[in-house]
């Protein structure tokens, strides 16, 4: 995937399909180079799940919420969060090299590409969201997720540059 933020064409789509592919391109770049020891490691001594790599298994489970569960409705049964462990995703991600991480997540960014690229940017979630006990629109989504990621990308310039002096790029 190129990493750009300019679109093929100025429409709505186009805009919103670009930047998501930018803050997903943008995570892989954030971890150019950076060893499975030191993905690992927490640098933040009140945050201690803030690692290169939960960070990464974080962004591919929101995706994965937001539009298997619910954009499409789809039953929670994959996701690695649990009740008494809420934030899961963070802690296993320790136990998987980084590469199988990102491989994944474009991997699973794929195919919702394609997916995204099937429906109507009105389409409405099959699920309702906990704010407003309502669904929201396809193109909400993609905003959110922009939002999401981008935001967490910053938390990877930040831990990265902890752990081995990498600075963002």
């Amino acid at each position: 995937m190129t990493r750009t933020d300019v679109p093929s064409s100025w429409d709505e789509r186009a805009t919103l399909t670009t930047f998501l592919d930018y803050t997903r391109a943008t995570v892989r770049a954030k971890c150019e180079g950076i060893s499975d020891e030191d993905a690992r490691k927490a640098p933040l001594p009140d945050s201690p799940l803030m690692t290169v790599a939960g960070l990464v298994n974080h962004v591919r489970w929101v995706e994965y919420w937001w539009i298997q569960v619910m954009l499409l409705g789809e039953e929670d049964t994959a996701a690695p969060w649990t009740q008494e462990d809420p934030d899961r995703e963070f802690r296993i991600a320790l136990d998987f090299p980084l590469a199988q991480l990102l491989d994944e997540y474009d991997a699973q960014s794929a195919r919702y590409r394609e997916l995204v690229a099937s429906l109507d940017l009105d389409t409405m979630s099959q699920r309702h969201i906990r704010s407003t006990d309502a669904p929201v629109t396809l193109r909400w989504i993609l905003f959110h997720l922009i939002e999401e990621i981008a935001r967490h990308n910053g938390h990877l310039d930040v831990v990265r540059e902890l752990v081995d002096g990498v600075k963002g790029h």
